[in-house]
């Protein structure tokens, strides 16, 4: 970890990339809820990256930490792995039931508004300022836009306000963990990467055998779902969003879930004949326009760098 954020042309292809490949999930995570139940689908993901993961981090030596962490540090690292991935899952897994995709979506754009004060308090080089608060507020409203009324819309469930404060808590474990990581030590990337999906996977395959009871058979189609899912946006984005905190920084990491909503209702257009809404323009101007506030310092390191 650098003392103050690092970032780079590499930092915005990465953040670029998890936004697309985690706006992309929501689709192909429709395909696999027709064949398996949302806890066990979150676990079998987490497995999946694991099987993945922990033969690549043991070719490389596994190697973790530096030096040898102290209480603290393992304590820090138990908490992530809950809060980076195992809580948030089973959180929106069980909220979603009872909220509208929309209020969803944009509990998961808060994630950005719910790190700046975190980080400006916590984390190094991560100051609150006037410009970064308004670009990532301007960017929030446009998410806002592009979901359009259904953000808000009741569904008439009778646990609709305990779904509500599901999906907003699971923004809060996303916030929460990655101003913690941030926080870590000098370490391996695709350790930690490995050990936080350990940890995910001891939690999540308990809980749903407790919620769901042993999980169905699934046919190949769903088994090939899941295998993309467990490979693509958990394993492989995993590591990157553990490289973007270190580096970056996890107030430049939140950027992606302005992202995530616009490339849902874009795949969802391309792929499912969605229509699109009118306010798409509007929406990507917003983001694009908050985007430039919050980040104006680092573009222009940036582009100073290339004249």
């Amino acid at each position: 970890m650098t003392d103050n954020p690092n970032i780079t042309w590499v930092s915005w292809l990465m953040v670029a990339t998890l936004g697309l490949t985690w706006g992309a999930t929501f689709l192909v995570t429709e395909v696999a809820l027709e064949g398996i139940t949302p806890f066990w689908l979150a676990a079998l993901r987490v497995v999946f990256a694991v099987v993945l993961m922990v033969p690549i981090w043991q070719w490389r030596g596994a190697v973790l930490f530096d030096a040898p962490p102290s209480r603290d540090v393992k304590i820090a690292v138990l908490a992530i792995g809950g809060f980076s991935t195992a809580i948030p899952f089973m959180l929106l897994a069980w909220g979603q039931q009872y909220v509208t995709g929309g209020f969803a979506g944009v509990s998961m754009a808060s994630v950005a508004l719910i790190v700046l004060p975190l980080a400006h308090f916590l984390v190094p080089g991560e100051r609150l300022t006037w410009r970064r608060s308004l670009g990532f507020v301007i960017g929030f409203v446009g998410v806002c836009v592009l979901i359009g009324g259904q953000a808000f819309e009741s569904t008439g469930a009778g646990l609709e306000t305990a779904g509500r404060i599901a999906c907003v808590a699971a923004a809060c474990c996303y916030g929460i963990s990655s101003v913690l990581m941030r926080r870590l030590p000098k370490v391996d990337a695709i350790g930690l990467s490995t050990i936080l999906l350990i940890i995910a996977a001891v939690i999540t395959v308990p809980i749903a055998l407790i919620q769901e009871g042993l999980p169905p058979l699934p046919d190949t189609k769903t088994i090939v779902v899941i295998a993309t899912l467990g490979l693509v946006p958990t394993a492989a984005a995993n590591m990157l969003r553990v490289l973007v905190i270190r580096s970056a920084g996890p107030v430049f990491m939140s950027l992606t879930n302005y992202q995530v909503p616009l490339w849902s209702v874009i795949m969802g257009a391309l792929f499912l004949a969605e229509p699109l809404p009118p306010s798409l323009l509007l929406a990507m101007v917003l983001i694009l326009i908050g985007v430039g506030l919050s980040q104006y310092g680092a573009l222009r390191r940036l582009f100073g760098r290339s004249a």
